[in-house]
């Protein structure tokens, strides 16, 4: 990880703070951009690439990528992870802190408008207008890459949620898998109670920062037909189905593996798939870990179903959850080579590569690959969920400069009512507050 290492509240102030440190290029910095205009793709041939990645995407670009640009072109990948609380932060700190040790940034598209205000990322608006474009799912191109009529990158993972279920377990208590979060709590419930200790109802990922614990919040945000912001951009934090999600996740923790707040990615994921806990909302690759005897003690005992409903609402819907694009940093030694890097790490004989390998963690961006029956083939019985939530209408994040605090902020007070130590109203009064300050 790039020094200097700071917490994750500094990093998020750093990263957020007017002008963030001050120092930045020449042609870069607040309400500046550096564009690359269209051309014809720079020659990777014996190019090296320096990424700074989302620490659960090392083996997409260790083990799969780098290998491949090896083999096509003799260059090399030198690959740089940095865990999911401090990514943004770090990208803007490697650009305006003047080390410039990065070319690629794997970027959260939550935080495209914090890179974008920083001068961290390079305008690829001409470079992507003079390519075909229309492989990319309708529903990540835009939510991914596109800020104020300008776009910033290329999609790189099409990440949404769905509802994986242990269908050993459900089939030994007669349960059905849910439909509605009252039927998920249920099934959690019973569960946990009659299994005597050995499995739990449910995992419920609530670490606290927006990839984990807000992915938990939105996901049942989403299924009661609630949204973060109205029509208007004005925040809707205080509505009645934000408070019914969150109630949702107050009343479950006594039912979910322990304990909640604790709860990463890597934890939750563990749990299902040794089998020591029945239920698991989280992204779409889980199904192609499952069904792999080395990461796996469910292999054909596991099933998916859709995010449930909630409330008077009765159309699933899913979330973009912290999806990923690839851009270039205004650091970058070649800034034509980086994005050519781009374009080829995203092209759709990659983008099916990644999907269809467990442990890369990166999910469809393609239409192509969504419709391939090679990916099809593993990611069975997911691939019709997964189509539909991709295909679908998934509710996407704010990704404005304000973004990323404002997302810490309702994670943090999230955290508070789950903990017990403040009710879910005065939580989500909070955060209303803190969006409409930021907002007004």
């Amino acid at each position: 990880m790039p020094s200097p290492v700071l917490s994750r509240r500094l990093l998020l102030r750093s990263a957020l703070g007017a002008g963030a440190l001050g120092l930045g290029l020449a042609a870069c910095g607040e309400g500046t951009t550096t564009s690359l205009p269209a051309a014809a793709p720079a020659d990777l041939r014996g190019a090296t690439i320096r990424a700074m990645v989302n620490q659960p995407h090392v083996l997409a670009f260790t083990q799969l990528l780098a290998p491949a640009f090896e083999r096509e072109f003799g260059g090399r990948l030198e690959t740089t992870a940095v865990p999911y609380d401090q990514l943004t932060s770090q990208q803007i700190l490697d650009v305006q802190g003047g080390a410039g040790q990065f070319d690629v940034f794997d970027y959260f598209y939550f935080g495209l408008g914090a890179l974008v205000d920083a001068g961290a990322l390079v305008d690829l608006t001409d470079q992507l207008a003079a390519t075909d474009t229309s492989d990319f799912l309708p529903t990540v191109y835009d939510a991914y890459t596109l800020l104020d009529g300008r776009r910033y990158g290329v999609p790189f993972d099409g990440d949404v949620h769905v509802l994986y279920y242990n269908r050993e377990v459900f089939e030994t208590y007669g349960l059905t898998p849910p439909n509605t979060w009252d039927e998920y709590d249920a099934a959690a419930r019973t569960i946990t109670e009659h299994s005597g200790g050995s499995v739990y109802g449910a995992v419920v990922e609530g670490q606290q920062v927006p990839m984990i614990l807000g992915c938990s919040f939105i996901n049942r945000l989403a299924g009661y037909g609630g949204a973060l912001v109205g029509p208007d951009g004005a925040p809707t934090l205080t509505s009645d189905v934000a408070h019914r999600a969150l109630q949702h996740l107050v009343d479950v923790d006594p039912y979910a593996l322990p304990t909640p707040l604790q709860v990463g990615f890597d934890q939750a994921n563990s749990a299902f798939l040794s089998g020591q806990a029945a239920m698991l909302d989280t992204w779409t690759d889980l199904g192609l870990k499952a069904q792999d005897p080395a990461s796996s003690k469910i292999v054909d005992k596991w099933g998916v179903v859709p995010l449930p409903v909630g409330g008077g609402n009765t159309e699933h819907r899913t979330a973009l959850n912290a999806g990923f694009g690839l851009g270039v940093s205004t650091a970058a030694k070649d800034p034509a080579v980086a994005a050519a890097f781009v374009t080829w790490a995203t092209d759709p004989t990659r983008n099916l590569l990644l999907a269809s390998t467990a442990g890369s963690g990166i999910d469809p961006a393609r239409r192509s690959t969504l419709g391939s029956p090679d990916y099809a083939k593993v990611s069975a019985p997911a691939t019709d969920v997964i189509k539909a939530g991709l295909e679908g209408s998934p509710l996407v994040w704010p990704k404005d400069k304000h973004a990323p605090r404002l997302l810490q902020d309702l994670v943090d007070q999230l955290a508070l009512a789950i903990a017990g130590t403040q009710t879910p109203q005065q939580s989500l009064a909070n955060a209303q507050a803190s969006w409409e300050r930021a907002l007004t």
